[in-house]
């Protein structure tokens, strides 16, 4: 059909709105796309789109030199791809469970579980800060280059440097993405208290007692069915970005300024990293989670009622994960102007609503990726979703995805009718 996606997949009778809507939405994505979602704990929509418009080009193919794919197989409901910041709700259900048990208290000093962290300032810091980007250690280093590979997935060396640095501001006094150290900080203390890593934590406790194709950390018996992702623009060049930051009032030697100059740089080596197999088999649960949409909803459908019996988090536990921790705080100067509406909103560890990320209105959380990958779920609805896309085209500051629109609109108006 004209201005349509060829959609694979099913959906439960009452829901084939929501396919068209997805349809609609692909038409001119280049990329392959996965829509799931789930509906009082059943799932409803599982699809696939191979893409709307021509495969992207063949520099988008990430073959690897250390014997990863050579081109991507067919894309369907069953492959995997990169998830990006989506994994950072992955790494916040682990801290809830932790908590959950009694074993981690969020508000408690990270010192407590990770003695190391108290240097530079940093004793009075809390869990809590981690989980919501008010830490002040937003890049793995002080310098503007940044840490690149194979440093990166080094995992002891990039701890013992978050330890050890000063915070770019007083922790808890503002807020600014951490984009990939969110992942190591809260990592670390889940590591301290758990015994064994993120990704081993999140294997054993969540991703196998629910059967889930998620991963922090893939297998290798997983790897014939990842799919790589593209860019279809080119990224900022360190001069543009220290540009910009200059014309919001930071100079180069500011210390936000290469914090912020480090972070773009690490970014982009974590997506040349993950075109490789060493990079997709490292835990990096800031940006590297590894995953499909049917998954991703079905581990959202399970924070908020039972799947197969199966539940993860109490709706106490919810409730808490859900609350606004940053309302009542800005960006750290001279980035705290403007108007505060568009800002981003987070309870502990997962994104809350807003302008450009509205997910599925009032009262739903869950976390976006970079390029366009989103997991979210609203316990008054029931309803979780999981989407997936392997052409990152997102660009936050315009609003939401135009990819995101039409199937949200759909799923939000077919709940009701099946309630």
């Amino acid at each position: 059909m004209a201005g349509e996606a060829v959609v694979s997949g099913q959906v439960a009778p009452g829901w084939e709105a929501v396919r068209d809507a997805f349809a609609r939405g692909q038409a001119d994505d280049p990329g392959g796309a996965q829509l799931a979602v789930h509906h009082h704990g059943r799932l409803v929509v599982d699809l696939a789109s191979a893409g709307g418009v021509p495969a992207a080009p063949a520099s988008a193919d990430l073959a690897s030199a250390d014997g990863g794919q050579a081109g991507a197989p067919a894309y369907g409901t069953d492959s995997v791809g990169v998830l990006m910041s989506v994994t950072k709700g992955l790494v916040a259900v682990c801290a809830h469970l932790l908590n959950q048990r009694g074993a981690l208290d969020l508000d408690a000093p990270v010192a407590r579980y990770w003695p190391e962290f108290a240097a530079a300032g940093k004793g009075a810091t809390t869990v809590a800060d981690l989980l919501t980007h008010r830490a002040g250690l937003p890049a793995f280093t002080s310098g503007a280059a940044g840490t690149g590979l194979p440093g990166l997935l080094d995992w002891d060396a990039r701890v013992t440097e978050l330890a050890a640095m000063r915070p770019v501001w007083e922790p808890g006094s503002a807020f600014l993405y951490h984009a990939l150290t969110y992942g190591h900080l809260a990592g670390e203390v889940i590591r301290r208290v758990a015994g064994v890593s993120v990704g081993a934590f999140f294997a054993a406790e969540v991703a196998g007692p629910l059967g889930l194709d998620l991963w922090i950390g893939l297998p290798q018996e997983a790897e014939h069915r990842f799919v790589p992702q593209f860019s279809v623009r080119p990224e900022p060049t360190q001069e543009q970005i220290t540009g910009f930051l200059a014309g919001l009032g930071l100079s180069p030697a500011d210390p936000l300024s290469l914090a912020l100059r480090a972070t773009a740089a690490e970014l982009a080596a974590t997506v040349e990293g993950l075109t490789t197999r060493q990079g997709r088999a490292a835990e990096l649960p800031g940006a590297g989670g590894i995953g499909n949409a049917r998954s991703l909803s079905r581990l959202y459908a399970a924070l908020i009622g039972p799947i197969d019996g199966v539940r993860l988090l109490s709706p106490e536990t919810v409730d808490r994960a859900r609350t606004s921790r940053n309302e009542h705080l800005a960006p750290p100067p001279p980035l705290d102007g403007g108007d505060a509406s568009g800002r981003s909103r987070f309870g502990l560890g997962f994104e809350l609503p807003r302008t450009g990320l509205p997910m599925l209105g009032g009262g739903s959380f869950g976390h976006a990726g970079a390029g366009g990958r989103l997991g979210a779920a609203c316990p008054e609805s029931g309803l979780a979703v999981g989407y997936v896309c392997t052409a990152m085209s997102w660009e936050p500051a315009a609003g939401p995805d135009p990819r995101w629109t039409r199937w949200t609109e759909a799923v939000m108006a077919a709940a009701p009718a099946r309630d």
